[in-house]
């Protein structure tokens, strides 16, 4: 879930301070859309789950692709860990920015979490019951960090102007074509271990999500960099 700073040749000349400021604000505004449209939908669809996944894909590839569009030009808006790694390793941000990117994406999501849990009158925090512990959602994780990072990678040289779209779409059919609903996203994976919601995921259960999509990540960088090597970008 996140853009990618190539998309904004400019991001670079941005104070440090400003662009961890808008991941942190991204960040806590894509947890406020998939935490709060998943307690809406769940409200809503009085027990069909099909529906209230299909409500909680929708707006969060609807806000995400305002958020990348909104924010992008500031940041990169990567609100993911992975994405930053990414970018950091091709030298399209320093690696200076990482920790304080990791920070800022971390805390805003947190924040995003209880927002969405207060707006809808429960405790901003509670731990998750949501199991999501078993190796088909891991390769569900595996696959769908696999495909973001590879699509940012690649979309990021070639047509950095659908980044947006296109992110936003692939998480939109991810949700629905992965057996984990797409996290993709340490970032966010921790913060949904805080809502005992629709989106919920147990904390027991984020470790193994978050290595699948670590996994997924390298997998891509290495697949994608050989794919569309650095002599190969579009001037």
């Amino acid at each position: 879930m996140s853009a990618v700073t190539r998309a904004y040749p400019d991001v670079k000349t941005i104070p440090l301070a400003r662009r961890v400021a808008a991941e942190c604000v991204g960040t806590a505004f894509l947890l406020i859309a998939v935490v709060g449209s998943g307690i809406m939908g769940d409200r809503l669809a009085a027990g069909n789950a099909g529906i209230a996944l299909l409500a909680n894909s929708f707006a969060t590839m609807a806000a995400l692709y305002v958020l990348i569009e909104w924010l992008g030009p500031v940041s990169g808006a990567h609100f993911n860990p992975l994405v930053t790694l990414a970018m950091a390793s091709r030298r399209e941000i320093p690696w200076a920015a990482v920790t304080p990117y990791f920070v800022a994406q971390i805390t805003g999501g947190i924040a995003g979490v209880a927002l969405a849990d207060l707006m809808f009158e429960l405790p901003a925090f509670a731990w998750s019951q949501h199991a999501r512990a078993s190796a088909g959602q891991w390769l569900g994780e595996f696959v769908a960090t696999f495909g973001l990072i590879g699509l940012i990678w690649t979309c990021s040289r070639v047509k950095p102007g659908a980044l947006a779209a296109l992110v936003a779409a692939y998480i939109g059919g991810a949700y629905w074509f992965t057996s984990s609903t797409s996290f993709a996203n340490p970032a966010v994976t921790i913060a949904r271990m805080m809502t005992d919601t629709f989106a919920g995921i147990r904390p027991a259960d984020v470790l193994g999500f978050i290595v699948a999509q670590s996994a997924g990540a390298f997998v891509a960088v290495r697949v994608f960099s050989w794919l569309l090597p650095e002599t190969s970008r579009p001037e």
